[in-house]
């Protein structure tokens, strides 16, 4: 028996949406093989739904394929963010040393396995105590560099927002089959952003 996604197509814009990367990445990813495509009678891309899903869960862990897409989409689009110079406009990036901001593009990924890692483990209490130790070690790394907690706090909702973006496309491609589960994942999401928020205001608070 098929799936849901076993028949259901999308376009190449709505592909690279949901992997969270540049269209080009996924048209890269289709020249080689990676990812399985098929040409409209127009010339035009699509890629079924279930091969991208496949493609997204094969990129970490097993864990729920939600969890794979959303940090998969999140990494993707900082990368984007980083590699296209969109930092370059924000008041709080110039504000940075370039051994900071090397330094904060780096820890990016941790941030995003460390809310994998969470996430796939069911997200017990016990787990939070990454989100407050990377807190924590942002805040001490940015205070050191002069940052007021205000930058601080507007580089912490730039980046975290990339998350909620994910989880936001993921939900408008993929409608949500189990609603109470799907607004389980996001309370989880947003109990581990809040806990990293938080010990940072408390780290600046305390100096």
């Amino acid at each position: 028996m098929q799936g849901p996604h076993d028949t259901e197509w999308v376009s190449l814009r709505e592909a690279a949406a949901l992997l969270g990367v540049h269209p080009a990445t996924v048209r890269n990813w289709a020249d080689k093989g990676e990812i399985l495509a098929r040409r409209t009678p127009g010339g035009h891309r699509r890629f079924r739904k279930a091969d991208l899903m496949h493609y997204a869960e094969s990129q970490g862990e097993l864990q729920p394929l939600e969890v794979q897409v959303i940090i998969q989409n999140a990494l993707g689009q900082a990368r984007m963010q980083v590699s296209g110079g969109g930092l370059r406009d924000e008041p709080w990036y110039q504000a940075l040393s370039e051994s900071v901001r090397q330094h904060m593009r780096n820890r990016g990924h941790v941030v995003l396995e460390a809310l994998r890692g969470y996430l796939g483990a069911g997200a017990p209490d016990a787990r939070l105590s990454d989100a407050i130790r990377i807190g924590k070690d942002y805040a001490e790394e940015l205070l050191a560099d002069g940052m007021t907690l205000p930058q601080a706090v507007r580089a912490f909702f730039y980046f975290s927002d990339f998350v909620t973006n994910a989880a936001l496309t993921w939900s408008e491609i993929t409608p949500p089959s189990n609603s109470p589960e799907w607004a389980m994942l996001i309370r989880q999401i947003n109990a581990f952003i809040h806990a990293m928020l938080l010990s940072i205001i408390e780290y600046y608070q305390e100096d």
